[in-house]
């Protein structure tokens, strides 16, 4: 793979990571101590916080912001304006009216995990989980964690339905009329089904 490609406007800080063949896009900019794995896009004007974590072939679109505290694992998609916030008691003053520093306050963790897609325009609050191949509505407020493959909208965001890998609405019975995969019901919610032919798509046992 290439090395990173990083545009002349872009700040990236030299205690900042960036995986090869990552592309830095117009007035990005990356923080201290921030990973940006391999294979990734940085859209124009994106900021990535102190210590922030970007798995590899992650898309993070024009605009969007992910200040410290935020995980997003490999091959996540953040849409254009998108905000991860990482404080839900925020004041830029204490009752005695002196500025708040970096320790009056407890950082909030996020973590994204593996293939979920955020569109333009989110809000995460801070503390929470979106699980795997979730799909959460452009404009939605994001206040609980999203289950794998759930998918969330509106204000605050709820979960209308579930959906597939290929990012398709699943059916009623868990299946997904675009690619064929199959999907089961667990406690936690839904789950690939097993396919005992080796092809995603296949009758169960």
């Amino acid at each position: 793979m290439s090395a990173a490609k990083i545009h002349a406007t872009a700040e990236v800080s030299s205690d900042a990571t960036v995986g090869d063949g990552t592309r830095v896009w117009h007035q990005a900019q990356i923080r201290e101590g921030a990973v940006v794995g391999p294979g990734c896009i940085i859209g124009k004007g994106v900021y990535v916080d102190l210590e922030v974590q970007v798995g590899a072939r992650s898309k993070i679109q024009n605009y969007a912001c992910l200040y410290a505290g935020v995980t997003l694992e490999e091959g996540v998609f953040v849409g254009p304006g998108a905000i991860f916030t990482n404080d839900r008691q925020p004041r830029a003053v204490s009752p005695d009216g002196a500025a708040k520093s970096e320790a009056d306050w407890t950082l909030g963790r996020t973590t994204v995990q593996t293939g979920a897609s955020l569109g333009a325009g989110a809000v995460v609050l801070p503390g929470l989980t979106i699980g795997r191949w979730a799909l959460v509505g452009a404009g939605s407020l994001v206040t609980r964690d999203v289950p794998d493959y759930g998918l969330v909208t509106g204000s605050p965001a709820k979960r209308v339905g579930w959906v597939c890998a290929c990012a398709e609405r699943l059916s009623s019975d868990l299946g997904c009329g675009s690619c064929g995969r199959r999907y089961r019901s667990t406690d936690d919610g839904v789950t690939i089904a097993p396919d005992p032919g080796g092809v995603i798509g296949g009758d169960e046992e």
